[in-house]
């Protein structure tokens, strides 16, 4: 009689049981600490943005601050081999000793380390192909519609950004479908670096929200250190060409700086992308003053993220301030709340 071969959750958990050794395989360049592993991505990249648990109730959970992915055990595996969810169940049974009778779809290459200089050149090549692939105003878009409905009003900015674009149709791993996009270009340096996908979802008709998936939010390119561009501030100059003194304030996410810049027009808005990617922004020596717009979030992790990013800025030789929402998870809730009946 054959042995039921494990079903994929039983795969993930046994995989979650040997995280210490599955992680130090797959992404060697790791650093361990207490509880967690870090590193910059799945990809392997040097960092500490993605955060993988390795001991305890969360073990086998990870998450990348940069790129909005995460999941268990087994979607880590996806994330770093680059394949599918066949070929990982494949590579796990092989790694676990399970399943000795199913053949894997081809030979495992061997694991991926940090990725080669040309790949990354290729990856954000491709970001800036979807990037000018995308409509360049929002104007009866369903992005615009997704913004309104958090309560941001495009025509209450001064200027609309030129860092957002829509897309009517990405290609989304997750859903195995093409989605269309609300898209963000990154900018390090004054040089593209990336873009930030939003999938969008049409709930009913003329109402659109994030996309229905573990991460409606993910990136393309080597987003480490880049921010996008929202408002200009007083000054009505671009980030490389800020005056001496300028400050800027730097948030997470793109719903909580969009609504910083409509009720602050006199500031220079900027958006990090992530909590994980505030400890690497990269700002010309011209900006100052930094005002950090933190989210409401007590998790131990994202304090410390926290505290990384406003302690880095300080060694910089720049003013820093924190500053949150009185009310709700973060600015935008705030913003919600202010447009209520």
């Amino acid at each position: 009689m054959a042995t039921r071969a494990p079903s994929a959750g039983e795969i993930s958990g046994l995989l979650a049981g040997r995280m210490p050794e599955l992680v130090a395989d797959l992404l060697p360049g790791a650093r361990r600490e207490g509880r967690l592993a870090r590193i910059g991505s799945p990809d392997g990249e040097p960092g500490q943005s993605c955060a993988i648990h390795l001991v305890g109730a969360r073990a086998g959970r990870w998450h990348d601050f940069a790129s909005g992915q995460d999941g268990d055990a087994l979607d880590l595996i996806r994330a770093v081999r680059r394949c599918d969810t066949r070929e990982a169940i494949a590579w796990a049974h092989g790694w676990l000793g399970t399943g000795a009778d199913i053949r894997p779809p081809r030979e495992p290459a061997a694991p991926r380390r940090v990725p080669p200089s040309d790949d990354a050149e290729a990856r954000r090549r491709l970001a800036l192909k979807l990037w000018l692939a995308a409509r360049g105003s929002l104007a009866g878009t369903p992005a615009e519609a997704y913004l309104a409905a958090r309560g941001i009003d495009l025509a209450d900015l001064a200027r609309a950004p030129r860092a957002l674009r829509f897309h009517p149709g990405l290609w989304c791993p997750e859903a195995g479908a093409r989605l269309p996009a609300l898209v963000a270009a990154v900018i390090r340096g004054g040089e593209f670096c990336g873009i930030h996908r939003t999938y969008l979802q049409e709930t009913r008709p003329g109402v659109w929200t994030k996309a229905r998936l573990a991460s409606p939010k993910r990136s393309l390119g080597s987003l480490a250190g880049g921010v996008v561009p929202l408002q200009r501030g007083a000054s009505g100059k671009p980030l490389r060409a800020a005056p001496d003194g300028d400050a800027a304030v730097i948030g997470e996410g793109l719903e909580t700086c969009l609504s910083i810049a409509i009720a602050c027009p006199e500031l220079r808005v900027l958006c990090a992308v992530s909590l994980g990617n505030l400890c690497a922004v990269a700002l010309p020596a011209a900006i100052t003053r930094i005002i950090i717009a933190a989210d409401n979030d007590v998790a131990p992790g994202a304090q410390k993220l926290l505290r990384c990013a406003a302690q880095t800025f300080i060694e910089q030789g720049r003013e820093v301030r924190i500053a949150r929402s009185p009310v709700g998870k973060d600015f935008n809730d705030c913003l919600q709340e202010s447009k209520s009946p």
